[in-house]
């Protein structure tokens, strides 16, 4: 995919998106591998993968992701070195240099997220319910938080679905990227949330899909939009909030 030009509208991904250990999660996860049995080889081509779309779709990334890209690099040159043996020298697996941080990073985002759940102090103490009874729960399907790249993959399968007739000329989109928000505001006041797909039913170019797209990134960035995943249909829904 070709860069597109400076001028065109560019998304910063800032503190609110994932970074690059999450995007080696989210491989490691869709490859079904294990962390310490890494195929540095498929990850480090398919890292570096994301990295040029994301940059050919303007959207700014911190150089953390750039050190990440380096230190794949850096494992996959030493894993293919002659004189390497693995364990049966006795010498460390070149691999447990980003299987241990990796380890690390999802202890670590555990306990965040196990803390973040509690409920506050006091709250929901000693509150009478107003019906008593068990909760009727039938008809609700749980729900998981979705990442920038699972959001990423979602939109890459939409945007192979459109004609490949329709040429991405970025410096000619009928809209901006600000329009549209104001548009996808109106939308979401009157209907409250939308599933992913429904957010491009319209849009028939790839202009269009893609200003879509770097729209609801902005959204999330400016906190408008929450986004879930539900567990058994994998369907992706938008909240405005």
């Amino acid at each position: 995919m070709e860069a597109i030009q400076s001028d065109f509208y560019q998304v910063q991904l800032g503190d609110v998106f994932e970074g690059p250990m999450d995007l080696l999660l989210h491989l490691i996860k869709k490859n079904e591998v294990e962390i310490y049995d890494i195929p540095i080889a498929l990850i480090t081509q398919q890292y570096l993968d994301y990295l040029e779309w994301m940059r050919a779709m303007n959207i700014e990334f911190a150089g953390e992701f750039i050190v990440m890209a380096a230190t794949l690099a850096q494992i996959k040159s030493r894993m293919l070195l002659p004189a390497y043996e693995g364990e049966e020298d006795g010498e460390e697996d070149p691999r447990d240099e980003i299987a241990r941080p990796l380890i690390e990073y999802l202890q670590m985002k555990s306990a965040a997220e196990q803390l973040a759940s509690r409920d506050i102090l006091g709250d929901r103490t000693f509150i009478r319910p107003l019906t008593p009874g068990p909760v009727d729960t039938r008809g609700e399907e749980a729900e998981i938080r979705v990442g920038l790249f699972e959001l990423i993959d979602a939109f890459r399968r939409i945007l192979d679905d459109v004609s490949g007739e329709h040429h991405v000329d970025l410096q000619t989109e009928t809209i901006s990227v600000k329009e549209r928000i104001n548009q996808l505001v109106d939308l979401f006041e009157r209907k409250h949330s939308l599933t992913f797909e429904e957010l491009f039913e319209d849009q028939t170019t790839k202009n269009d899909v893609i200003v879509t797209f770097l729209a609801v990134l902005e959204m999330v960035k400016l906190n408008l939009l929450r986004i879930s995943q539900q567990v058994q249909t994998s369907v992706i829904r938008l909240f405005y909030q």
